[in-house]
């Protein structure tokens, strides 16, 4: 029975949507501005809208995990983002949590 292209598209977002979380978390362990971190994600083969990403990080400083600050940087002014000391100590334990789901997950397939 061939799959349907709406239920894999539907659960393929909803696999994404966590990943992306811890992938910003770990990715901000660095400072760097939002348009960087969108890139480089998307480097990595995680690509992100800029109208998913930004929520996010608003989202993200909000819960106390990140930092930001606006600064100028070739004569324009840009939101630097960090990982808070929250974020950081939370992100360890998430990247922990997503090893032993990986490994059960890699195990089960």
């Amino acid at each position: 029975m061939p799959m349907d292209d709406d239920i894999f598209e539907k659960l393929r977002l909803e696999l994404r949507r966590g990943s992306l979380v811890l992938a910003v978390l770990a990715a901000l362990k660095e400072e760097r501005p939002g348009y960087t971190l969108r890139k480089e994600l998307a480097d990595a083969g995680l690509g992100i809208e800029e109208g998913a990403l930004y929520p996010m990080l608003r989202r993200l400083e909000s819960q106390g995990l990140l930092t930001s600050e606006w600064r100028e940087e070739d004569k324009r002014n840009k939101r630097f983002y960090r990982l808070s000391t929250d974020g950081a100590a939370l992100l360890g334990e998430l990247a922990t949590e997503w090893r032993a789901i990986n490994d059960t997950l890699n195990r089960l397939i």
